[in-house]
């Protein structure tokens, strides 16, 4: 018995100095490794001059007053090396004289590129889906819509508001802001972000909420979300079969008065199938049908109804 104790305390004690040689040497050969992976980050460091020294020179490009410039934020251009966050290690330019191929300048570089910088710290919530996006991929960068050093609007926008920049793209959608039915945009109760993310979205034509058209219609107009016991096709496939969410001569943002807009699809119902016309006014006792609400005078529930009875979409 003492022999086996014996041998089992030699045993321990070889591992203990097994693992003290092995304890000695790994430090001394991780050292070197150590000092060498150091070496590029102080001559990283060493290529910043400071932001004190960019404004003897770029004095009206500060960006005090934005978003950029809270310290509080660890992410911030402030918090980090100032200017050179964005631009680069000044030392070279400055040695250089100013030399403009010796330091980065977003303006001059490609849309994708310029939008890099950008990306490396707005890469999160709203931001998260710009590679790829729609945006992206037709060369629409970051500098399109923003400016750092000199915003005129919200957001360091390069125009007042977000609709002046939609329409420096999308006039023939802007443009249906301004006819004369209710239009929350141009009331100034809803802006184009209200409905889209410019930035990436995974629904259809860079919506916010949900997945489809009508998901994001919903988002606000919970009543007429479905589904119901009685489905009515065209809402069932797109609210922009009737609608148009960007403006509209027509009440309710209808995309044809009534009882036309109806009458694209019911040419065969047992109302008289022919559009409504001088004739029908005079002529037909039918004429009620084409004044006020037309179809939806009794069709109210034309969403969808979940009444058993409602397959008519009756009132």
């Amino acid at each position: 018995m003492r022999s086996i104790v014996m041998r089992a305390g030699l045993a321990i004690a070889g591992l203990v100095a097994v693992v003290g040689l092995i304890g000695t040497a790994h430090p001394t050969a991780a050292r070197p490794q150590a000092a060498k992976a150091g070496a590029p980050q102080q001559s990283v460091a060493a290529n910043y001059v400071g932001e004190e020294t960019c404004l003897t020179c770029h004095e009206g490009q500060a960006y005090k007053g934005t978003a950029h410039a809270l310290k509080s934020n660890a992410k911030t251009p402030a918090a980090m090396h100032g200017c050179e966050s964005c631009h680069g290690g000044g030392k070279d330019h400055v040695e250089g004289g100013g030399d403009k191929a010796k330091i980065v300048n977003p303006k001059t570089l490609d849309a994708s590129a310029a939008s890099d910088t950008c990306t490396s710290c707005h890469n999160r919530s709203a931001h998260a889906l710009w590679d790829g996006s729609q945006h992206d991929q037709r060369k629409v960068g970051c500098l399109s819509c923003h400016s750092v050093h000199s915003s005129k609007g919200e957001k360091q926008l390069n125009a007042t508001n977000e609709a002046q920049i939609c329409a420096s793209c999308h006039k023939n959608i802007t443009n249906k802001q301004h006819r004369f039915n209710h239009m929350p945009v141009r009331e100034d109760k809803l802006q184009c972000s209200s409905c889209h993310n410019v930035h990436g979205s995974t629904n259809v034509k860079l919506l916010k909420a949900g997945t489809t058209v009508d998901e994001s219609c919903t988002s606000c107009h919970q009543e007429k979300r479905g589904p119901y016991l009685w489905e009515h096709a065209p809402v069932a496939d797109s609210c922009t079969t009737c609608h148009d969410p960007h403006g509209s001569n027509n009440d309710r943002m209808l995309v044809a008065k009534q009882p036309y807009l109806c009458q694209r699809c019911h040419v065969t119902s047992r109302h008289p199938p022919t559009v409504y016309e001088g004739f029908v006014l005079k002529n037909s006792t039918n004429a009620n049908k084409i004044f006020g609400k037309a179809c939806v005078s009794c069709h109210q529930q034309i969403h969808g109804s979940n009444a058993p009875s409602g397959k008519a979409f009756l009132r």
